[in-house]
């Protein structure tokens, strides 16, 4: 009865083993999500903005093409987050405006379409607007990743730039059950400045990862010389470690 029942769990376990992958299932792939950028054009921000303006087009290239591993967005929007007036609404240009373009054109292209000439920095007229085009597209049940390149410093009229108060003042209730997957990415802000929007931005389901100035300087020194952008694996791993970073879900 023993030699039957070994002899029955070998033949299971060959069989098993010996079962080709696709017959456990078919190959799910990742739902491929929305990804939203926004771009400082506020004159505050124009002591990093060459260093900022140039990472960005290589990180919507690198995500376009999928390269090194990169998630390659569904739809990609991008817009300006500034103004002269509180409120002001701004033209997000879409995925259509970015594919088929080298980085140098992504480049140029966001150099003159987001020049730093904004005297105010309202991050919650942005919020609003992503969620707004998110409920408009159907995109509330695809992961949603945004994007904000900026020194993170809150500017509205009657406050002193970057007080305490105006941190409170960041609405991200927009954001809030927009989507089960949600993670707003900051980067090019102070360490203070980051520490201000883990502590004092009022937040729930929204995921928040900050890149301060001093690690997003670092990474042209991961360019490889003489590669083209399929060759930069440096690079692309140095995004995915330190900006693309998946952050975990915050205990509520």
């Amino acid at each position: 009865m023993r030699r039957r029942l070994a002899a029955a769990l070998i033949l299971t376990a060959a069989l098993a083993t010996s079962v080709p992958a696709l017959a456990q299932g078919p190959y799910v792939r990742p739902p491929r999500g929305a990804l939203f950028v926004g771009v400082d054009t506020s004159g505050s921000f124009r002591r990093d903005y060459d260093n900022a303006l140039s990472f960005l087009a290589h990180y919507i290239y690198g995500h376009l093409h999928g390269l090194g591993e990169l998630t390659r967005p569904r739809d990609l929007f991008v817009a300006a987050i500034g103004g002269k007036d509180p409120n002001e609404p701004k033209a997000f240009r879409p995925i259509h405006d970015f594919s088929g373009k080298s980085i140098e054109q992504i480049e140029t292209d966001l150099r003159r379409w987001y020049p730093p000439s904004d005297t105010l920095t309202d991050f919650n007229a942005f919020f609003v607007q992503v969620a707004r085009i998110a409920k408009e597209r159907g995109l509330t049940l695809s992961p949603i990743t945004i994007m904000i390149v900026s020194d993170g410093i809150p500017d509205v009229p009657g406050a002193k730039p970057g007080s305490m108060p105006l941190y409170e003042r960041i609405d991200l209730s927009p954001l809030e059950y927009l989507s089960r997957n949600l993670t707003l990415r900051l980067t090019y802000a102070s360490p203070r400045v980051g520490e201000n929007w883990r502590k004092h931005v009022r937040r729930q389901r929204v995921r928040l990862w900050t890149a301060e100035v001093e690690v997003m300087q670092s990474w042209q020194a991961q360019l490889i010389p003489g590669n083209d952008p399929a060759g930069q694996t440096r690079l692309w791993k140095w995004v995915r470690e330190n900006v693309d970073f998946r952050v975990r879900s915050r205990a509520l």
